[in-house]
């Protein structure tokens, strides 16, 4: 199952600038989910990030990869009702190379294990074959009262 910037749109809450996934391009429900961030040099945060060497800032690269997360865990049957998703928790979070204006990160996420409303993913991303970071992202998952 793919999706496309349109049904990510209306999938996550996240709008411009802090929407971090352009495309899934896999997903098997609550199992994977492989997705892409097109990394821009339009991008504000690289106005300051570094101006003579733009970087991705790790922060992002984590949020990224914790969108794709919530992604995996969404029901495509629809049958999540009125859900919101929050972090709850990053760990084990690795930073191997720097990612640049015109990258194209590759995000694959993997469920570990799901309770309740929390679950916990695996999460790596890749640029160009060669992996550039990794995480263990735990998140909730809540019904909205309205």
């Amino acid at each position: 199952m793919e999706f496309d910037i349109h049904q990510v749109r209306k999938i996550l809450p996240h709008r411009a600038p802090f929407l971090m996934v352009d495309q899934v391009l896999e997903f098997t429900p609550g199992q994977n989910l492989t997705a892409v961030k097109n990394v821009s040099v339009n991008e504000p945060h690289f106005i300051g990030h570094f101006p003579d060497q733009k970087v991705m800032p790790g922060v992002l690269i984590v949020e990224s990869m914790t969108q794709a997360a919530f992604l995996c865990v969404h029901d495509p049957q629809g049958q999540d009702g009125k859900r919101c998703k929050y972090s709850l928790k990053t760990a084990e979070a690795k930073f191997l190379r720097p990612v640049m204006p015109g990258d194209r990160l590759h995000i694959e996420v993997r469920l570990v294990e799901r309770s309740g409303g929390q679950a916990t993913l695996e999460a790596d991303a890749f640029v160009d074959g060669t992996l550039v970071s990794s995480a263990r992202i735990g998140i909730m998952v809540e019904h909205l009262s309205n």
